[in-house]
């Protein structure tokens, strides 16, 4: 009798590592891509401009590829934003990139070399329109910017685009009616009040640049009413991608003073093209929405990633390689 539940026992434990073993093989399969082999290479990322959240998060984000792809090199290239980043992009100057969805789509309607090649990857966290006045400032509507010295972005950078569409929405011409200066958010926090009497910045909030500055800078913020946005809206175009929202009270706390900021916000997509190996855009995919938590400890916008809105990437078409990792983790 002993030596039968002796022989019982054995196969029992054989039959339970055995199972073990299966499930283990199972959830490695659930938690890698197909192929085990982390893809290797080099990639070159097109981010912003040096305070901007881009270049934070393109920072943050080469971290984490290192972790899960150590033989992948992934260079950083700064630039002014999302209008070049698009066409960099495109033309094959970098093969990753952070852009708003109004700049791709205003590249796409323009015809622009290479448009048809642009896929998405994932959609990441919405830019905020932040218009910068002195506190003391006589400024209380974008209409009040007529004859000041206005920052409104780089050229060819996302925050060029909306400005010049904002003040042109309310008449004001951004070439005759204001001096326009082409400030970003590297130079223009430090300009204003001086040299400056408005900026425009587009991007997640809190951003640095800004964040840095409200600690010793009395400025505020001038809202940006739903009637504008609906004047946008009836423009046409690329501009069906600009809705309105709060910047949250949370955002520059020592200046907001628990108040909401009305604004307009655009969603921005991490963008590639359609000849990057699937491969590594599905391991690229897998990293950006599986390190959500820890770039955002850092990088506050980056915590709304999330797996469920990811896949929106209109105006682009989602790009092979990210389509697989989405269908390996549909419940």
């Amino acid at each position: 009798m002993s030596s039968l539940l002796s022989r019982i026992g054995g196969r029992r434990a054989v039959q339970g590592a055995v199972a073990g073993a299966v499930a283990l093989g199972l959830l490695l399969w659930w938690l890698l891509p197909l192929s085990e082999e982390p893809p290797g290479g080099t990639i070159t990322f097109s981010t912003g401009t040096r305070a901007g959240v881009y270049q934070k998060y393109g920072e943050l984000l080469r971290t984490e590829l290192r972790k899960d792809m150590p033989d992948l090199d992934v260079r950083l290239m700064t630039s002014a934003g999302s209008q070049e980043n698009v066409e960099r992009v495109a033309s094959g100057e970098a093969d990753f990139t952070i852009a708003a969805a109004d700049a791709v789509e205003t590249y796409k309607l323009a015809g622009r070399p290479g448009a048809e090649a642009l896929r998405g990857v994932t959609r990441l966290y919405d830019d905020y329109v932040q218009l910068v006045v002195p506190s003391a400032s006589d400024i209380h509507s974008v209409a009040d910017l007529r004859g000041k010295r206005v920052a409104i972005g780089l050229p060819n950078s996302g925050v060029r685009l909306i400005a010049t569409r904002l003040l042109k929405a309310v008449g004001i011409d951004p070439e005759e009616d204001i001096t326009p200066r082409a400030d970003g958010i590297d130079t223009g926090p430090d300009r204003l009040g001086e040299e400056l009497d408005a900026f425009f910045w587009s991007g997640g909030v809190p951003t640095d640049g800004l964040r840095e500055i409200a600690e010793t800078t009395a400025f505020r913020f001038v809202p940006i009413d739903e009637d504008l946005v609906t004047e946008l809206h009836e423009s046409g175009g690329a501009t069906r991608y600009y809705r309105t929202t709060n910047m949250p009270e949370s955002a520059y706390p020592t200046v907001q003073n628990g108040a909401v900021v009305p604004t307009m916000a655009v969603s921005n997509l991490l963008v590639t093209r359609a000849d990057l190996d699937p491969r590594l855009t599905e391991w690229l995919t897998r990293t950006v929405l599986d390190s959500r938590d820890g770039i955002g400890a850092h990088v506050h916008s980056a915590q709304l990633v999330d797996l469920r809105t990811a896949i929106y990437t209109d105006p682009l078409e989602l790009h092979e390689g990210a389509r697989r990792y989405y269908r390996s983790v549909k419940p």
